[in-house]
């Protein structure tokens, strides 16, 4: 755990809460067993939806489209989700919940593997959301930051592993050492290349934000 517990369950009581319907599809996965995003992180997604307008959003890793539909209720009018799945049992879960939520008009779904579908993508993205396998981030990150507007806002949950990720790689079950050392690599790029400013936020099970800098601000850092 990253936060203490009585801390993370204060801060929770205090927000506002999502519509009903959304309510629903978030009760049903998490009896599923299916990872969607953590209260914390929605509440961050909220904030960050209205602070930056974004008209286009990028989100890799969809699961059962929750997530994608939080950011539905929350984004600008004209704004337009599309997002990535290729786990075949959750698809058919997502296209009905966007269809339920009257949302299949503001999100496209496509389905496969995201290295190979991010590498045929080119408009741009104001905003992506990464929230899929984590010992992936490292190898979807070069097409992330191509398809990352100047100025764009790149979200990446669970980096921090519920803190594991300070502990030693001997100190992790052997099962997890390739993640948790793909996800170092991944956090040190992160906070490192010229092209990004980023921080660390100990939200949920760990977050970051990396804004895109313009041209002439990475030139500026060389």
């Amino acid at each position: 755990m990253i936060v203490e517990e009585r801390m993370r369950t204060f801060i929770n009581s205090l927000d506002p809460g999502e519509p009903a319907w959304l309510d629903e599809i978030r009760s049903s996965a998490l009896q599923d067993n299916v990872p969607i995003i953590r209260m914390e992180m929605g509440s961050l997604l909220r904030f960050l939806l209205t602070l930056r307008r974004p008209s286009s959003i990028l989100e890799v890793g969809t699961a059962v489209g929750y997530s994608a539909l939080f950011m539905s209720e929350y984004m600008p009018e004209n704004c337009h989700i599309t997002t990535i799945e290729k786990y075949e049992k959750r698809i058919p879960i997502a296209k009905q919940n966007f269809k339920t939520a009257g949302r299949e008009d503001k999100i496209t779904l496509l389905e496969g593997d995201a290295a190979e579908i991010l590498a045929e993508l080119s408009q741009p993205f104001d905003f992506i959301f990464m929230d899929a396998a984590k010992g992936q981030y490292m190898h979807f990150l070069p097409d992330v930051l191509r398809l990352l507007a100047p100025g764009g806002l790149l979200v990446s949950d669970n980096v921090l592993q519920e803190g594991n990720i300070i502990e030693s790689r001997y100190a992790v079950c052997r099962r997890d050492r390739t993640i948790h050392a793909r996800m170092r690599e991944y956090l040190y790029t992160l906070t490192h290349h010229d092209e990004l400013e980023t921080v660390v936020l100990p939200v949920g099970d760990g977050a970051t934000l990396s804004v895109k800098l313009p041209q002439k601000e990475q030139n500026a850092q060389l």
